[in-house]
């Protein structure tokens, strides 16, 4: 399958290169360099890149730009912490080496992490303690869409879509000849320390080679209090001196006392790659490769009750991955551009017992590839269409396999249409997917049955948006969209580590079904921005885990379960929420600028006739005040996460809880240079925080204090 996809790209790049010979175009593509993407960044909109590039105020949903200095101070390890400040995004939190974004209270299958518009090919997706594939230190760039407009990545986007933009397969010429970005990086709460280095060379007036790698290495992390929460520790200390049915005998009274670091998470990750891109006037074809390793410990799940296992599992996990870009700039009168995408990637991880023995692997063999028509604007209206793949093989083996062996393959065929028609912009969208799921039954684990399901989805956007003013714009969306179940929804039977619960899956599922409205507001002027949206989902069929008697479970594994049971079930569920962000420009004294920002969110959900939908992050609200000159850049800001109390039957409550931060860049070489050195201060007064979305909000808190020096040189 790889080599037919990777043939596949070049054939039609060179078709399409062919094609274009002797066709007149109606205006050449410059070859792109530095030079013209600094010119662009002066524009007063942030360009939002994907299927079709717009300005964010156009855009029919929620959407955040994470990039520059903004990027640089909210660097962490993860993808998920590093995105967890802006509006509508948590994070699954599972430790500070595995957190995956949360958007709107979607996560999991509902929710695309991407690198460069290309799947992450991890097994992120099926468990919170695995992580997401992909090194914030390298980014260029990260954009957050959330709402329907994403489908067009994938019926499993219904929630929203994270875009890792990086410089692996380089997209431009250097303006030098030579390109150069590095980050070195420390952090008190795990004595966090990392570097990466990322650079282009220019060989000659079109290629483009590129090389990056980096490196981090963090110790156990330090919490500001107990691990154990309230509750948890009472539940401890309750069956101090009780008689155990366990292996090996459970200290309740230490574990109830550990505070101050949190054990076995310590980490070590490294990456490296290499790539090359070929660019012309008539387009450009890239290739990289990039290998990902990673070694870390998973948090104590400390057991609160007799008979439990107190576990301290720790994860190898490593991928090595080959990806194409390609671009025809036609330039025609109908079509514009041809895109085409391609990624790969081999996937596995030990999940390593206290002894150091393997416990469970995990194998992920995946491919993934679209190819776009970039219609050309003809009197306002343009537009892209293509077609989507993708393949993957699937294993889990070990004693804790809860998964057959599986394969999934999904082929989708999409188009987003736009029509500007000066204060009225329409947009329209429409996907088709066909996806065939098959799990093969492994002779050693009698419960796993053969099964096989074809499922056809159907998915679709219509919005619009008026300008009330040269400032001001309102817009409305609605769509409908078809989620075909996961592999892990409709085969799993087993026990599984991560959630220390045994998963039962239904291979009867139908397709989940969801309607969306989102009203979005956006006003920007030269004092003042806002940008708010607010969102109604209803769902039919929506798939939720449940905890269920354990004689369920025990019925379909054939043996007796020691853990709980937790059966994917079918039923409707409503979602609805509001955010919002707005600065405001206070008053300048001479060069430098002072700002007001403030942000919030909050999101309501339930399923029909059961309850809350569990892990639903609280109501927030962020204020920040920032001081801005052409050398230094000072920030404070206070960020209240309020009380959660709508629980599902087996959650706790969390508490509210406030974190201060602050911080200090300095940009030597002034504005316009990308060198900079980043002093900041986080969680100030040590708080005990807990994120009400993350499965160990009881066991592991997020970090105590954490004193940062980043230093940014851009070349």
């Amino acid at each position: 399958m790889k080599r037919l996809l990777l043939s596949a790209g070049w054939i039609a790049f060179a078709s399409t290169a062919q094609a274009q010979v002797g066709v007149p175009a109606a205006a050449p593509a410059p070859v792109p360099n530095d030079a013209a993407v600094a010119a662009s960044r002066q524009a007063p909109e942030i360009v939002i890149t994907g299927i079709l590039n717009q300005t964010e105020q156009d855009v029919l949903q929620g959407t955040s730009v994470l990039s520059g200095s903004e990027l640089t101070r909210d660097l962490r390890p993860t993808i998920g912490e590093t995105l967890a400040r802006l509006p509508g995004v948590s994070a699954t939190s599972f430790g500070p080496s595995a957190s995956r974004p949360i958007l709107r209270g979607f996560q999991g299958e509902r929710i695309r992490v991407l690198t460069d518009g290309i799947g992450s090919i991890d097994v992120s997706n099926t468990s919170v303690d695995h992580p997401v594939v992909i090194n914030p230190l390298l980014a260029e760039r990260i954009e957050v869409l959330r709402g329907p407009s994403a489908l067009l990545f994938g019926s499993s986007a219904v929630g929203g879509v994270v875009n890792v933009i990086d410089t692996r397969i380089p997209r431009r010429l250097p303006e030098k000849g030579y390109r150069f970005d590095g980050i070195a990086d420390y952090g008190s709460a795990a004595n966090e320390r990392s570097a990466s280095a990322a650079g282009d060379v220019a060989v000659g007036r079109h290629l483009v080679l590129h090389a990056d790698g980096s490196y981090i290495k963090t110790d156990d992390l330090k919490i500001g209090g107990y691990a154990l929460s309230p509750a948890a520790r009472a539940a401890a200390l309750s069956q101090v001196g009780l008689p155990q049915t366990g292996d090996e005998p459970i200290d309740f009274a230490a574990s109830a006392a550990i505070r101050g670091r949190l054990p076995n998470t310590a980490s070590e990750t490294w990456t490296a790659g290499v790539g090359a891109t070929l660019i012309t006037e008539g387009g450009q074809l890239g290739v990289s490769y990039s290998h990902y390793d990673s070694f870390y410990g998973v948090p104590i799940r400390y057991a609160t009750a007799v008979g439990q296992e107190q576990e301290a599992p720790r994860l190898d996990v490593a991928q090595d991955r080959v990806d194409l870009r390609g671009e025809v700039y036609v330039n025609g009168p109908f079509i514009d551009s041809l895109r085409i995408r391609i990624g790969h990637a081999d996937y596995r991880h030990a999940e390593l017992e206290e002894d150091g023995s393997v416990g469970t692997q995990f194998f992920n063999n995946g491919t993934e590839g679209r190819f776009e028509v970039a219609q050309a604007d003809r009197g306002g209206w343009k537009g892209a269409s293509g077609i989507q793949y993708l393949n993957r093989l699937f294993d889990v083996v070990g004693d804790e396999a809860f998964l057959p062996a599986n394969e999934t393959n999904q082929t989708g065929l999409f188009t987003l249409q736009q029509y500007d028609a000066g204060k009225w912009k329409l947009a329209g969208g429409a996907r088709y997917e066909w996806s065939s799921l098959a799990a093969r039954p492994l002779t050693t684990q009698p419960q796993f049955v053969r099964g096989r399901r074809d499922f056809g989805a159907f998915s679709a956007s219509l919005g619009a948006s008026y300008a009330l003013s040269d400032s001001v714009r309102i817009g409305l969306n609605g769509s409908h969209t078809e989620r075909a179940p996961s592999a892990e929804e409709l085969f799993a039977n087993g026990p599984h580590a991560g959630t220390q619960a045994y998963e039962l899956g239904n291979a009867g599922f139908r397709l989940e079904k969801g309607w969306a409205l989102e009203a979005t507001f956006h006003a920007h002027t030269d004092r003042f921005s806002l940008d708010a949206s607010a969102y109604y989902n209803w769902f039919s069929n929506y798939i939720s885990e449940n905890a269920v008697d354990p004689s369920v479970c025990a019925a379909a594994a054939g043996d007796a379960v020691d853990l709980p049971c937790f059966q994917y079930q079918q039923a409707d569920a409503r979602y609805w929420g509001v955010e919002a962000d707005a600065t405001a420009h206070l008053f300048a004294i001479g060069n430098t600028r002072l700002n007001l920002d403030v942000l919030g969110d909050y999101v309501r959900a339930n399923v029909v006739d059961v309850g809350p939908v569990p892990r639903i992050p609280p109501a927030r609200v962020l204020a920040g005040l920032e001081a801005q000159s052409d050398a230094i850049t000072a920030r404070a800001e206070i960020e209240h996460l309020f009380d959660q109390n709508r629980v599902a039957a087996f959650e706790t409550p969390t508490r509210d809880y406030t974190v201060v931060n602050a911080s200090v860049a300095f940009s030597p070489f002034g504005a316009g240079n990308r060198t900079q050195i980043l002093l900041s201060a986080n969680n100030i007064f040590d708080v005990n925080v807990r994120r009400h979305a993350s499965f160990l909000k009881d066991f592991a808190p997020l970090a105590g204090r954490d004193l940062r020096a980043t230093l940014r040189v851009g070349l």
